[in-house]
């Protein structure tokens, strides 16, 4: 019902910038919110921030006043501006697409998940 393309993770030292981008492909239905999730090894995935479809945000304290999330609805793509990076930051992260795919039935859509390394 729909494919998730991710781009843009890699190696940075700490305090550099990147930018992760999601287009939802091959879909007719109506998208809900568009997240960020990461997980580091040993770990549990967590969200680290989430966009509606009205533009609303929400953030992970960790990442407040560092990345920022944002959308683009005629592209069906999101995208996460990460600066200041942290070592913490190291993870996979993971694309998340609510797609509205009946009246009041919404199914969660993960991507393939792409590596940001933070070293110094």
């Amino acid at each position: 019902q729909v494919q998730l393309v991710e781009s843009g993770g890699g190696l940075v030292q700490p305090g550099g910038s990147l930018r992760l981008a999601c287009a939802a492909t091959r879909t007719t239905f109506s998208i809900n919110a568009m997240a960020w999730f990461r997980q580091a090894p040993g770990k549990q995935r967590e969200l680290v921030a989430s966009v509606t479809s009205d533009g609303s945000t929400n953030y992970a304290d960790s990442v407040k006043g560092r990345f920022t999330i944002s959308r683009d609805n005629a592209k069906n793509t999101v995208y996460l501006q990460m600066n200041s990076l942290k070592p913490e930051d190291t993870a996979v992260y993971y694309c998340n697409v609510s797609l509205q795919v009946a009246p009041r039935v919404s199914k969660d859509y993960w991507g393939q998940g792409t590596q940001v390394t933070v070293f110094s």
